[in-house]
């Protein structure tokens, strides 16, 4: 069996935050971008020895997801969620404000091939597109998710 590169173009954004709601947002996403693990390395050098180094495995350090959509009247639940953020109090922000993302890396089929689960989101960047009367283009919204661990595991159409 020929195993075929994946295809960035067909996904699908999921976010849930309890104290908001399940599906906060299942929205068309244009862009997804950020979904990135980075581990921390020690260097150690030996007293005596100038011809090698020990590498040791320290700390993950994950990304924040950045995504964009076309701006509705009608999907203002991002915009709540940032409200209730600036007036959670720390006990809230520990647990009932913090979300859960899932993107789901689609087959030209629509079939699931991965899905990166994001835990304990903040939302830390929502930003209103440039108005300009000029140019006559869609609204594209900007978010940023910051998260404390991702994972990865494949999808329906590979466990099948």
């Amino acid at each position: 069996m020929t195993a075929y590169p994946l295809t960035s173009y067909n996904y699908r954004v999921e976010i849930n935050v309890r104290a908001i709601g399940n599906s906060l947002c299942e929205a068309a996403f244009s862009e997804c971008d950020g979904l990135e693990m980075t581990m921390d390395v020690k260097t150690i050098r030996e007293g005596g020895n100038n011809t090698q180094q020990i590498r040791l495995a320290g700390p993950v350090n994950y990304g924040t997801a950045t995504l964009k959509r076309g701006m509705t009247a009608s999907s203002l639940q991002l915009w709540e969620w940032f409200s209730k953020q600036q007036q959670a109090s720390p006990a809230e922000m520990r647990d009932d404000l913090r979300g859960q993302a899932t993107v789901v890396l689609l087959s030209p089929a629509g079939k699931e091939q991965l899905v990166f689960t994001l835990r304990k989101c903040l939302l830390t960047k929502l930003k209103v597109p440039a108005l300009n009367a000029k140019d006559g283009v869609v609204a594209i919204e900007e978010l940023q998710l910051t998260y404390e661990s991702m994972s990865v595991r494949p999808g329906e159409a590979l466990n099948a």
